[in-house]
């Protein structure tokens, strides 16, 4: 039968039929005997287009909902448990900016991943209502998935190892880190590298998948110490209340106040050396500030001990200096 064969197909007498619907109208008997097919075939390809927007639609819109939910959300579960006024300083050090982006990073992925599985799915049932034998195509995409998967295996290794350490926030950019293979301040992050300023100014790039362990000083809270050299026959006692005053000064302090975790404590000697004591001092700040405080309090316990000294001269605490030939 032709496109343009007059003659009236075994349909036509079939009443309500849109076979005879199409024969009494255009007298077109190929039209007329292909319809019901066609428009079947019509039907099943808007069903599965439709649906397939309709899914993407509502998996966006729950993705969206738990990005809103994750970039709003509290503090991560590691620092609940310490006491308010330690949590309520380390909540700042958790940005909400940083939180909120990497909510949007990993939301964008899903919804690239839901996107492609999706209209993928779609573009395979459409294939099959034009009568195409999809087996050999979804065989052919199978070995090919597989050879790729081979060919590419680091690069899908550094991506899901990208995408896990964003979703587990082991560090952001600004944070200062120890990766093993580079030591820095993360200066971008990506979901195949990261991108590491060493101290000396160095940019490193690293790749995730080679990341195997993470040193982050820049999150949650940090333990310092301060040893301070005393000559052997000084009062240490006293070298150490006047150098816990100090740091407890420090800690008070409108800079610091917002900053210390627990605080300061004054261990006592620590190493004895020939004509050398050591006393050592501890605290614990929010990890980032441990340097300025530690440097703050060196400083206010040197002039602490000049001014003892300067009161009475048998309060000698400065450190003998060294031998000749003895480095300094």
């Amino acid at each position: 039968m032709t496109f343009l064969d007059v003659s009236a197909p075994a349909c036509a007498s079939d009443a309500g039929s849109v076979c005879q619907w199409i024969w009494d109208h255009t007298g077109l008997g190929f039209v007329a005997l292909h319809a019901d097919a066609a428009l079947t075939g019509v039907v099943h390809i808007l069903l599965i287009l439709l649906i397939s927007f309709v899914a993407r639609a509502l998996i966006y819109r729950a993705i969206n909902h738990l990005t809103r939910m994750t970039a709003q959300g509290a503090a991560p579960p590691m620092l609940r448990p310490l006491r308010a006024p330690a949590r309520k300083a380390l909540d700042r050090a958790v940005s909400a900016e940083r939180r909120r982006q990497r909510a949007l990073a990993i939301g964008s992925l899903l919804k690239s991943v839901t996107s492609f599985l999706i209209f993928g799915i779609a573009v395979v049932l459409v294939l099959s209502e034009f009568g195409i034998n999809v087996a050999p195509l979804l065989a052919s995409a199978g070995i090919a998935g597989v050879a790729l998967a081979f060919g590419a295996q680091s690069l899908i290794k550094d991506f899901l190892s990208g995408i896990f350490m964003t979703l587990e926030d082991q560090y952001g950019v600004g944070d200062v880190v120890d990766l093993g293979s580079a030591s820095g301040t993360v200066t971008a992050v990506g979901l195949r590298t990261t991108t590491v300023r060493s101290g000396d100014g160095t940019i490193w790039h690293v790749r995730n998948g080679e990341v195997l362990r993470v040193g982050n000083s820049s999150q949650g809270e940090a333990v310092l110490t301060i040893d301070l050299p005393l000559p052997y026959d000084a009062d240490a006692a006293r070298a150490g209340d006047i150098a816990l005053r100090q740091a407890e000064l420090v800690a008070s302090s409108a800079d610091f106040a917002d900053l210390i975790v627990e605080a300061p404590q004054m261990l006592g000697i620590v190493d004895i050396a020939p004509g050398v004591v050591t006393i050592r001092l501890t605290g614990t700040v929010r990890a980032g500030d441990q340097d300025a405080y530690s440097r703050a309090v060196r400083a206010a316990v040197k002039t602490a001990f000049d001014a003892a000294l300067a009161a009475d001269p048998a309060a000698d605490f400065r450190p003998p200096a060294p031998a000749a030939g003895e480095p300094a």
